[in-house]
């Protein structure tokens, strides 16, 4: 989805948004439930259910990084099965007040230096905002607080934004 602002192989190099410690541990992606059975499958694992959604069972251990069990030495190994939280990051979906607005996380060096200009205009290309204002009406649960700092790019005002 992102390949016109965020080639492929420097994902695959970095990584960052694959490994989680206890404290970022809500920030494991949500995976739909018409994706499970295939996920389970292909990786051989047992997803838990957490709210609405499902998630990777990962153990954690305090500030340790803890790997994604999908993530490969050349990036994500579930192809079209990635989750739909994977396949648009560093955009996110959050709630701020009664709005979600789609942010980007400064975490992805790549993409948050690029202009917002730029940012603004790719949202806009091809309906990749509203791609992601839907989904996110359709599983609640991708939507996550907002957090300081991230720059907003898109806002939306709902009555119904998970007010995490």
């Amino acid at each position: 989805m992102l390949k016109s602002i965020l080639k492929p192989e420097n994902c695959a190099k970095c990584r960052v948004c694959c490994g989680f410690t206890e404290e970022d541990k809500w920030e494991i992606p949500l995976i739909f439930s018409e994706m499970r059975d295939r996920i389970e499958e292909k990786l051989g694992v047992k997803l838990l259910f957490r709210g609405g959604e499902f998630v990777f069972d990962m153990e954690f251990d305090g500030e340790k990084l803890v790997f994604c069990p999908a993530v490969g030495e050349n990036g994500c190994t579930l192809g079209e099965l990635k989750p739909f939280d994977c396949l648009i990051w560093p955009f996110r979906v959050n709630s701020l007040g009664e709005f979600r607005v789609i942010t980007v996380s400064p975490v992805c060096e790549t993409v948050s230096a690029l202009p917002l200009r730029t940012l603004s205009e790719f949202l806009e290309k091809d309906g990749f905002a509203e791609k992601l204002f839907d989904t996110a009406r359709l599983h609640p649960d991708m939507v996550k607080p907002y957090i300081d700092g991230y720059p907003i790019l898109k806002v939306e005002k709902s009555e119904n934004v998970n007010r995490n």
